[in-house]
């Protein structure tokens, strides 16, 4: 029983529990297809992008800031390694190239930040449209058509792969997580970062540099959001200026979800994870439903609502 009750507490606890009742619902309506293997390596892979950079937002939230530029920031990542691409450049060197290109710019965001002592929100409100308009420039406000010279094997797994059970992309995700986990809970810099959401006036007096460590987890929040640039590019297999609008709404939602405070100090990258996947899930079983667009808004709010307010109720409780 005490078991139960740590675990209860546990910031993911409420996004796994809705995960699995909202699969067990579509497990029931349809389930001839629902429980399909292809459609859960499906829902894996098509939850790998808001998933990479919802490990980013996890950390940038629990610092106490928010990210609106991460859409901007992978479509603006895939446009540059297309475009890399298409000038012969080598597969890993033109990824390479566009997560340095996105870290430098999460590092930008920080330092921003932190030097114009301008609220996150506002800044990379900014940022958002500036990295929107360069990705329109560069590439010549079209999709870019190019070689992706075995880019696309990372969001498929072949019939000469099918030991992997699921494309690399996914496995790829769950390693970053569960090393920026392990950043998060084991390091100095996951402890300040968390000292610095909590209450960052405090922090400051007991010698954190509290600039250099927001400039730092932008910088990661960037890295981030570029690795999942080049997972989009692998499945879209073309660099698209236009691509990810509105992404941001889809990662800070899965961060709220699962466990996530927008007032800082708290955050779970697992719950982070379980949040993207539960939005993966109610989109899958209402396609395979056949569910109408607004219906299925309408229902990913009105989860998104029940579980942050469980999650919200839950914390409340007194220990």
């Amino acid at each position: 029983m005490n078991a139960l009750r740590a675990l209860a507490k546990k910031p993911w606890f409420g996004p796994l529990l809705a995960l699995i009742v909202v699969y067990l619902l579509f497990l029931m309506w349809t389930p001839d297809t629902f429980a399909r293997p292809i459609t859960l390596i499906t829902m894996a892979r098509q939850t790998v992008v808001v998933g990479t950079a919802a490990v980013g937002m996890t950390l940038v939230i629990l610092l106490g800031g928010i990210d609106l530029s991460v859409g901007s920031l992978v479509a603006l990542t895939t446009v540059i390694t297309a475009r890399l691409l298409q000038n012969g450049m080598s597969a890993a060197s033109a990824a390479m190239v566009g997560i340095f290109a996105a870290t430098a710019i999460g590092a930008i965001n920080g330092g921003l930040i932190v030097g114009l002592r301008v609220t996150p929100f506002l800044i990379t409100l900014g940022t958002m449209s500036i990295l929107r308009g360069a990705a329109k420039g560069l590439a010549d406000e079209q999709k870019i058509d190019a070689p992706t010279r075995g880019l696309e094997m990372l969001m498929t797994t072949g019939p000469n792969r099918s030991w992997m059970i699921v494309p690399p992309g996914v496995w790829t995700t769950l390693l970053l997580a569960g090393i920026f986990a392990a950043v998060l809970h084991f390091t100095v810099f996951g402890k300040h970062a968390k000292a610095v959401g909590s209450n960052e006036r405090t922090a400051r007096l007991a010698g954190i540099q509290v600039g250099r460590i927001k400039v730092y987890t932008y910088a990661i929040a960037g890295f981030l959001a570029g690795i999942a640039g080049i997972f989009e590019l692998s499945t879209l297999t073309v660099g698209d200026p236009t691509d990810s609008i509105g992404l941001e709404l889809s990662v800070i939602a899965s961060v709220v979800i699962g466990g996530g405070s927008l007032a800082g100090g708290q955050g779970s990258i697992v719950g982070a994870l379980l949040g993207a996947l539960l939005m993966t899930v109610i989109r899958t079983g209402s396609t395979q439903v056949g569910l109408p667009n607004w219906v299925q808004e309408i229902l990913t709010g009105a989860i998104i609502i029940v579980a942050t307010g469980i999650d919200s109720a839950r914390q409340r409780k007194p220990a």
